[in-house]
């Protein structure tokens, strides 16, 4: 959940030198998170990143793509960005995976549906909580989990660094950044993670933001309305 609005999703395979990573994003509903979709093309094996709503459409793409998911990833609890995380770990088996900062926000999602009208789907307790720095590993691609409180305080961004990679959640936008009105949310501390978290990546790396298009660090320290390097 984040200022920005309507975004666009799409696939692409990433190439680094004699490696690649399948990436696939694209919108779910009911409230358009961009639900991420990594893959080891040797392996096959896969993590999805914030499986919003649609489980359906979800696995489609991933029995598409050829893959197996062996983790299921949330750069926060929000809504929007776990309603399918239930149904997604029924039909895959795949563990699921949220900082412990956000453990009662998980826990509220009926209350969290309520408010915003939408209908409840249960989504069983996490399986793990990721830490800061924590590694991520898919088959042969290496990422870390950093630590980005300010959004919720358990927010999270995935980075890849050789594939010059981050899912940045709700924390960073194009051009702006995530909500800090919401239970949490404290706009003091987004202001430091994206400044000493994120604006210390490399200016190539390619943002997929939680909710509308995507972005480049490089871009986003010198453009961006509410945080500049």
């Amino acid at each position: 959940m984040g200022h920005e609005g309507e975004g666009r999703g799409g696939g692409a395979i990433l190439a680094l030198r004699e490696w690649v990573m399948i990436l696939k994003t694209f919108q779910v509903p009911p409230l358009g998170c961009n639900c991420s979709i990594i893959g080891d093309p040797v392996t096959k094996q896969a993590i999805v990143v914030d499986p919003g709503g649609a489980h359906e459409q979800i696995l489609q793409e991933v029995r598409s793509l050829g893959l197996t998911v062996v983790g299921i990833f949330h750069t926060h609890a929000h809504l929007d960005h776990f309603l399918a995380s239930g149904e997604i770990k029924k039909a895959t088996g795949a563990a699921l995976m949220l900082h412990e900062a956000d453990r009662k926000l998980w826990d509220l999602l009926e209350t969290q549906c309520r408010l915003f009208g939408i209908p409840f789907v249960p989504a069983p307790p996490p399986d793990s909580w990721l830490k800061d720095e924590e590694k991520i590993l898919v088959g042969g691609l290496h990422g870390l989990a950093v630590h980005t409180p300010g959004h919720t305080p358990g927010s999270m961004c995935l980075h890849f660094k050789e594939e010059h990679l981050l899912l940045a959640g709700d924390t960073l936008f194009r051009g702006s950044i995530g909500r800090t009105d919401l239970w949490g949310g404290d706009y003091d501390a987004i202001e430091r993670s994206i400044r000493e978290r994120l604006y210390t990546l490399d200016e190539a790396t390619r943002v997929i933001t939680g909710h509308g298009p995507e972005t480049q660090i490089g871009l986003e320290r010198e453009d961006n309305a509410f945080v500049r390097g």
